[in-house]
C-alpha cells in the first residue's frame, strides 16, 4: 500500500534525523568533557572547574564547566533530552509499523521456529522489557560501581538477548531487537536518571543549597554507557541492509562480535579526548573487523557441501540455459521484483529491482548469485522455497558467466 510505505519513510527520516541529533550531542559533550583543561586561577576564583577555547564557523568560543553553578542560573538553560526521546519513540513507532503490523513477512522465519504473530510479538516486547529492568537493577546496585564488572555483565545481556532473538526470529527481526534494548537503555538513561540529576543540581543552585556529588557521578556514569553504546546501535540501524551478518549461522555472535569491536574503537576517541594518545587501540579495531570480516565471509563447510551435493545432483553436463534460469527466477524472485509484483506485501518492487526478462536478469547476475547463493537471505525468508539444488544452478551459471 503506498500510503503504508510513505508512512514508513517519513518515520524512518526522522528517526535518522533524531538519531544524528541524539548521537551527535553525546559525542560532543562526552568530548567536551574529555577535553576541559584546569583554568587559569581567576577563573578558578570564579568558582570554574575546567575550561577549553575553540575556533569553528568563522568564530571562537570559550567554553567553562562550574565546580558548583552559576550564581544565578540564566534565563536561557539549554537542556538536551527531547533528541532521545524522539528518537527512542520513532524508532519504536518503526518497531510496530514494520516488524510487527508485518510480522509474518519480517519478524516470523518458520525455519527458525514456528510462530504466531501475536505470540512473536509478545516475546519481542517482552526480551526488551526484560533486559531494560535487569540493567537498571544493576545501575541501582553496588555493581554500578566497579566499570569492568558492569561492562562484563552488560556484554552478557546483550549476548543472552541476542542469542534468544535469533533463536525465535528471523536474523532481521532478531537484530532489530536487540538494536530497540539498547535503544531502550540509553533513552532510559536519559529519562530516568541523567535528566532528572540535572533537574536536582538546577533547583540546588537556584536555592543556594549545597549539590549531592551522586547527581552529578550517576548521571555521568549513564552518559558514559551511552556514549559506548552508540556505535554498536549505529550497526543494527544498518544491519539489515547486509544480510551476511544476519544470515550467518552464528549471527547472534556476528553482532556481538561487532559491538565489542565498535565499542573499543570508540573507546580510542574517548581517550584521545582525555590527552592520551594510544593508536594500539585503533589498530586492535581495525585488525578485529578484518578478522570478523573474514570469519563472516568463510564458507562454511555445511554451506559448501549443500551445493557441492545440490550441484552434483543435478548432473549438469552442459551450460545451464537462460531458459532454466529464467524459470528459476519467474518462479522464486519475480512474485516481489516485478513491475506488476504478484506478493501480498509488496506492491512495488523492492530496491526498484525488476526481473521480469532475460536482459534484466542478466544484468543483475552478480546480485542474484549473491543473495540466492552467498548469504541465501532471499527469496525473502524463503517463502516460495527455493531449494538447494535450484541454487547450485544459478551458481553454475553465474560461474560460467565469469567465464
Amino acid at each position: 500500500m503506498p500510503w503504508f510505505d510513505w508512512l514508513s519513510l517519513f518515520i524512518r527520516w526522522f528517526h535518522v534525523i533524531a538519531g544524528v541529533a541524539w548521537i551527535g550531542a553525546s559525542f560532543y559533550f562526552i568530548w567536551l568533557d574529555n577535553s576541559l583543561r584546569e583554568p587559569p586561577k581567576w577563573k578558578k576564583d570564579k568558582g570554574i572547574k575546567g575550561d577549553l577555547w575553540a575556533v569553528h564557523g568563522g568564530g571562537f568560543y570559550e567554553v567553562a564547566k562550574y565546580q558548583y553553578g552559576p550564581e544565578k542560573i540564566p534565563e536561557t538553560l539549554h537542556w538536551f533530552k527531547w533528541e532521545a526521546y524522539t528518537t527512542w519513540i520513532s524508532g519504536m513507532l518503526l518497531l510496530v509499523l514494520v516488524y510487527y503490523f508485518g510480522a509474518s513477512a519480517y519478524l516470523i522465519d518458520p525455519s527458525v521456529k514456528q510462530l504466531e504473530p501475536l505470540q512473536a510479538i509478545g516475546m519481542g516486547i517482552g526480551v526488551i522489557l526484560a533486559g531494560f529492568i535487569l540493567y537498571e537493577f544493576a545501575c541501582r546496585s553496588r555493581l554500578a560501581n566497579y566499570p569492568v564488572l558492569f561492562a562484563l555483565l552488560l556484554l552478557i545481556l546483550l549476548s543472552v538477548a541476542s542469542w534468544l532473538t535469533t533463536e525465535w526470529f528471523s536474523g532481521r527481526g532478531a537484530y532489530i531487537h536487540v538494536g530497540a534494548l539498547i535503544g531502550t537503555i540509553m533513552a532510559g538513561n536519559v529519562f530516568l536518571k541523567i535528566i532528572p540529576a540535572q533537574r536536582l543540581m538546577v533547583e540546588a543552585v537556584t536555592n543556594k543549597q549545597d549539590i549531592n556529588p551522586e547527581w552529578g557521578q550517576a548521571a555521568k556514569l549513564r552518559s558514559v554507557h551511552n556514549n559506548y553504546l552508540t556505535l554498536p546501535l549505529l550497526f543494527v540501524m544498518i544491519s539489515n541492509h547486509y544480510p551476511m551478518t544476519y544470515q550467518h549461522p552464528q549471527n547472534w555472535l556476528v553482532l556481538i562480535a561487532i559491538c565489542i569491536v565498535s565499542a573499543w574503537i570508540r573507546h580510542y576517541f574517548n581517550v584521545k579526548h582525555s590527552g592520551q594518545s594510544r593508536p594500539s587501540i585503533l589498530v586492535t579495531g581495525a585488525m578485529g573487523m578484518l578478522a570478523i570480516s573474514l570469519w563472516v565471509s568463510w564458507p562454511s563447510e555445511k554451506q559448501s557441501s549443500d551445493i557441492v551435493r545440490a550441484a552434483s545432483e543435478t548432473q549438469t553436463v552442459s551450460l545451464i540455459s537462460k531458459e532454466t534460469v529464467t524459470a528459476i527466477v519467474t518462479k522464486h524472485c519475480a512474485n516481489c521484483h516485478s513491475d506488476s509484483p504478484t506478493d501480498a506485501m509488496f506492491t512495488i518492487a523492492p530496491l526498484g529491482l525488476v526481473l521480469d526478462d532475460w536482459a534484466q536478469i542478466e544484468a543483475k547476475a552478480n546480485l542474484i548469485y549473491q543473495r540466492t547463493v552467498v548469504t541465501k537471505d532471499m527469496p525473502f525468508l524463503n517463502k516460495t522455497k527455493m531449494s538447494e539444488q535450484e541454487r547450485a544452478i544459478i551458481d553454475d551459471w553465474y560461474q560460467q558467466l565469469k567465464n
